[in-house]
């Protein structure tokens, strides 16, 4: 497991600002909300490490939205590729391993 950097903050590629909200209906506040979720899980992502280290998160919104994001870390600053709602196979992972009946 990665030890997310403290403070946590946070940088957006301009390319990628707005590609959340438009693809998944999830704003870049929203986002890092899950970061925060204190049952969060977070996994690397060896699939797509080629050319920098990626993670995976799964985490709650303040909302209780499940969502699903890739990032990577920069220096102390965490850098979202990607976020969208989580599908059924990643709910019970997520309730799996937070031991969460019902979402």
């Amino acid at each position: 497991m990665k030890v997310l950097p403290k403070p946590l903050s946070f940088v957006w590629d301009k390319g990628n600002e707005e590609k959340n909200l438009r693809k998944h209906s999830v704003s870049n506040k929203e986002t890092e909300e899950a970061f925060f979720d204190k049952k969060k899980k977070t996994f690397p992502d060896r699939l797509h490490s080629a050319h920098e280290e990626r993670f995976r998160i799964i985490g709650k919104t303040k909302h209780r939205r499940l969502l699903f994001i890739v990032f990577t870390i920069r220096r102390l600053t965490i850098r979202i590729i990607s976020a969208r709602d989580i599908n059924k196979k990643e709910v019970s992972l997520y309730e799996k391993t937070t031991k969460t009946t019902k979402i």
